[in-house]
């Protein structure tokens, strides 16, 4: 049950010094369109579940597995039965460079069934049984397997995607689209062009823009302006820069963009989101899901 809205904001009120909620669900209630800056990951148990992310309609069966990135508004429909719902902050995995690759899989929303392959759809239910056991059993090293099982699992999830893309002729097209999500990441500050990141991949434009969406789930201008505002989230909670100098500094050319994008991408414009954040974290009885 959501207790607090502000808006269709929600904030996640993760137990003191932690930052990871695991909920036994059993709940027969509507959740209403809202985001959070955690990370979601539903499975249901019993029954299957329903979620609406942006537009899309997500339909899960038992033991199916569901990855809502953190900022995407999502919906969760009534229905019978019995599912994990789990909240985690992923401020850990942002600008860290030893997770470059990993930042398709956090940006878009992520449905593992059957269609993918029995053999995945066991091991992340597994990966999900051990984090159920860990959160079950806490203790002061908890957290810290539990966020290695969450990587491992995200892991899992990009070996599987790039499984589904074709390689090229000398078998480099994963190599080759790590050093493009790094090049991404060490430069979206910058005026990043599709036809600059086709001449660092080595191929034409048109055919990099199709390879793009296929390895990424998304185009490229989404996944940059998804990497421009997390940048921007950081520097908007953690300093006291300007909403001009954030955009700057974030890789957007006007302000006009840079509100534009981040209310489409976050639901808020970035002084809301600031002040929605600061007010989140002085509360002396923060809102519960």
């Amino acid at each position: 049950m959501i207790v607090h809205l502000n808006g269709d904001y929600e904030t996640v009120d993760y137990v003191k010094d932690r930052s990871v909620l695991l909920y036994d669900n059993m709940e027969c209630e509507e959740y209403p369109p809202h985001w959070h800056n955690a990370m979601e990951i539903i499975m249901p148990l019993t029954n299957g579940f329903e979620a609406i992310c942006g537009n899309r309609e997500y339909i899960m069966s038992e033991r199916d597995l569901l990855i809502i990135p953190s900022g995407v508004l999502h919906s969760l429909r009534a229905k019978e039965g019995r599912r994990l719902i789990m909240l985690i902050d992923n401020a850990a995995f942002i600008d860290n460079p030893a997770l470059t690759d990993l930042t398709a899989v956090m940006a878009e929303t992520v449905l593992i069934n059957k269609e993918c392959s029995q053999e995945f759809l066991d091991l992340a239910g597994s990966i999900m049984r051990d984090i159920y056991v860990l959160y079950s059993n806490f203790n002061e090293v908890s957290e810290v397997y539990i966020y290695i099982k969450v990587l491992t699992l995200l892991a899992k999830v990009k070996e599987y995607q790039l499984s589904q893309v074709k390689y090229n002729d000398d078998g480099r097209y994963a190599e080759t689209f790590s050093v493009v999500l790094r090049y991404i990441d060490q430069n979206y500050m910058n005026d990043i062009t599709l036809e600059e990141l086709s001449s660092v991949a080595g191929y034409s434009t048109y055919h990099f823009s199709r390879l793009f969406k296929k390895y990424s789930n998304t185009t490229f201008i989404n996944f940059l302006n998804r990497r421009r505002v997390r940048a921007a989230e950081m520097m908007l909670i953690e300093g006291d820069m300007s909403i001009t100098d954030v955009a700057m500094q974030s890789g957007f050319s006007s302000l006009t963009t840079f509100n534009r994008v981040f209310k489409l991408i976050n639901g808020y414009t970035p002084s809301e989101y600031k002040k929605l954040y600061k007010m989140s974290h002085t509360s002396d009885d923060p809102p519960r899901k």
